[in-house]
């Protein structure tokens, strides 16, 4: 995703990449650097800026790759800035292999970069860097949604992630903070939010309770003017069927579960360290499954290291049986720092990825099916703007889906429409609509109310 901002001056580029969590990060740059424009020329800004992400190859590849190719736009003069994930993980390296960066700076000077960028120096503060309701932040991409960051860090100790050997252990914004943030944005428009962090049912748990999402949850309902809201990341050993219930129970928060389960098995969840015991697992997404226009999202690791061809039949049947509405799988990559990366039972790459290709088409299929179900049904959609496949055809989202990741739907018709008494639909504004039918992988749907 690409950012620019606007100074008669000066203009800076900036490019966020990896998760929405980086997204709120790269925005609180933003803010910090509202002086300058916001530009969407490389060439010609005079700061650069890349936030970049650490977590598997394919993400590192990606980071170094696009701070590459934009030393090679840049103009005379202007400042390369490397920020996130990936410098906070590789300091010394990246610094020596990658000279034609001018300031380095890791996960916890987000709000220090205008700075950092004034004195064209590098920092590494060893403290990651939690946002809070000070923070003025420069939303980008909506007019009405927002992401909400509750934490950084991590106390789980999962076999493959390398998270928290950079970004250190769960520390939880306070609630306050929380609870202000969300009323200056509502203030300023914003109706919808999403709440992420790396774990999000740990939530307030490094302050001692136990019960975090579950107050999120009753203060965020009474806050005027949220229409909506959904929770991203939840963790199993730490998600409670209560949770669940209260989620269920909100007439704000979506009936949206995502829990990345990365398997399924004993042996598996063991061996990747995941801290709950099957049938309290299949227990816990049976009962999200249960909910009134429930919405479950996952995550699934092929070819983890242990991983035999009897668990790999076992996923692959749960998957296909279960019917999940939304999931990605990944092949597994070895990261240095992680105990997987011990691991004498490594599993060559190419049945890595053949085992990630079928998981790959049984989720394609449930996907399918989940998107099936919704042809003539009648549900409420925001509507973004002008798709980009037709200049007739508007651009809708189902409001119980996150942003960007579960899917776009067209609107091709509007029976609110009357030639006497023209009405345009509003961007941002929630309606009704009838879906009419599938093409491909989009929703087609007409506005009845």
């Amino acid at each position: 995703m690409k950012f620019t901002t606007q100074n008669p001056e000066k203009s800076l580029h900036l490019v966020s990449l990896g998760c929405t969590k980086n997204l709120v990060d790269s925005e609180i740059m933003l803010g910090k650097l509202k002086e300058y424009k916001i530009s969407d020329d490389a060439t010609t800004a005079d700061v650069l800026i890349v936030n970049t992400c650490g977590f598997i190859d394919s993400a590192k590849e990606e980071s170094i790759n696009t701070i590459l190719d934009l030393h090679d736009q840049r103009k005379e003069e202007s400042v390369l800035v490397v920020a996130g994930c990936l410098t906070q993980r590789y300091q010394e390296e990246l610094q020596k292999e990658i000279p034609e960066v001018d300031i380095f700076t890791g996960v916890g000077d987000y709000d220090k970069i205008d700075e950092l960028v004034n004195e064209k120096r590098s920092a590494f503060t060893n403290q990651v860097f939690l946002a809070s309701d000070t923070n003025e932040r420069v939303i980008t991409g909506s007019s009405y949604h927002a992401y909400v960051k509750l934490s950084e860090g991590c106390n789980q100790a999962c076999s493959f992630c390398a998270i928290p050997s950079f970004k250190g252990k769960l520390h939880s914004r306070t609630l306050q903070s929380l609870v202000k943030e969300v009323s200056s944005l509502v203030s300023k428009g914003y109706t919808d939010f999403t709440f992420i962090s790396q774990d999000s049912s740990s939530f307030l748990r490094d302050q001692g309770q136990k019960d975090g999402l579950e107050q999120l949850i009753l203060e965020v309902e009474k806050v005027d003017g949220i229409k909506t809201a959904r929770i991203l990341y939840l963790y199993p050993s730490t998600t409670t069927l209560d949770l669940i219930d209260k989620i269920a129970d909100s007439k704000i928060f979506q009936n949206y579960f995502d829990m990345p389960l990365q398997h399924i098995t004993p042996s598996m969840l063991k061996i990747m360290k995941r801290g709950k015991g099957v049938e309290k697992l299949i227990e816990l997404m049976d009962h999200m499954k249960s909910k009134p226009n429930s919405f479950v999202r996952t995550t699934f690791i092929a070819g983890h290291p242990g991983e035999t061809v009897e668990d790999h039949e076992a996923l692959c049947k749960y998957i296909s049986n279960y019917k999940f509405d939304r999931a990605n799988v990944f092949s597994y990559s070895t990261e240095e720092g992680t105990h997987a990366a011990k691991s004498n039972d490594l599993i060559d790459q190419e049945t890595i990825d053949n085992r990630a290709d079928e998981i790959g088409e049984i989720i394609a299929k449930t996907t399918q099916e989940s998107l099936e179900a919704e042809v003539g049904k009648t549900f409420e959609v925001y509507i973004d703007g002008e798709s980009d496949e037709h200049e007739f055809l508007l651009s809708a989202r189902k409001t119980t889906w996150a942003p960007d990741i579960d899917g776009e739907i067209y609107i091709n018709d509007n029976e609110l429409y009357d030639e006497n008494n023209p009405k345009q639909l509003e961007f941002g504004k929630i309606y009704t609509v009838r879906v009419s039918e599938l093409s491909g992988d989009k929703l087609l749907a007409t506005v009845i109310k």
